[in-house]
């Protein structure tokens, strides 16, 4: 079955920001990494630990690879909002920690640079009836950063990268999207990678 389109977490289905939420935006669970804020509280049954710098990086990427998708926002000026960090442990409060801004930097520029590489690869995992450009923007952003660093970051290995981005889909989506984006994602990193799931 096709993945229904939603707007993000805060968003109207235009891709506007929420009027009630003119600060920055939402999550739906998880924290926000830059200099953005939890604007509603949600219910937790167990309080939750703050992501690391590098996944409040990765969650930050996606943010602003969906802001520059949905509003057509310019690189640097996407960049330049990332680039003061919310610091501090208070999860309830909305803290998320510090972001690695240099990895959120070089994911989103890297994302960027390479799309034209990245989203034919995408595709030809994808039915073809469902290609990229008909998903729905937050889980096209999480793709495409989890195949960039797949493809482009050997530093970093795939079963991370995939981990790290499936838990990003959970911080906007609850259930199939993030078996979908496992699903993307591994088969990819056993296309570009096969000698890490060697037996």
């Amino acid at each position: 079955t096709p993945l229904q389109k939603e707007p993000l977490a805060g968003y109207t289905a235009g891709g506007e920001l929420h009027p009630a939420l003119r600060i920055t935006g939402t999550f739906r669970r998880g924290c926000l990494s830059s200099q953005f804020t939890i604007l509603q509280a949600t219910t937790m049954t167990t309080p939750r630990k703050p992501p690391t710098a590098r996944s409040a990086a990765r969650l930050g990427a996606v943010q602003a690879l969906y802001q520059m998708d949905i509003a057509t926002a310019d690189l640097s000026e996407t960049l330049a909002q990332f680039s003061s960090r919310v610091v501090g442990e208070n999860f309830d409060d909305g803290q998320c920690g510090e972001a690695d801004y240099k990895h959120l930097r070089e994911v989103v520029e890297g994302t960027v640079r390479e799309q034209a590489l990245i989203d034919p690869t995408i595709d030809k995992l994808l039915d073809k009836e469902w290609p990229l450009h008909r998903l729905d923007a937050t889980l096209r952003a999480i793709l495409r950063a989890g195949a960039f660093e797949i493809m482009f970051k050997e530093n970093v290995p795939s079963k991370v990268a995939i981990n790290e981005y499936v838990n990003v889909a959970g911080a906007f989506f609850d259930g199939k999207e993030q078996d979908f984006a496992n699903a993307v994602l591994n088969n990819l990193a056993r296309q570009r990678r096969p000698e890490e799931f060697a037996a």
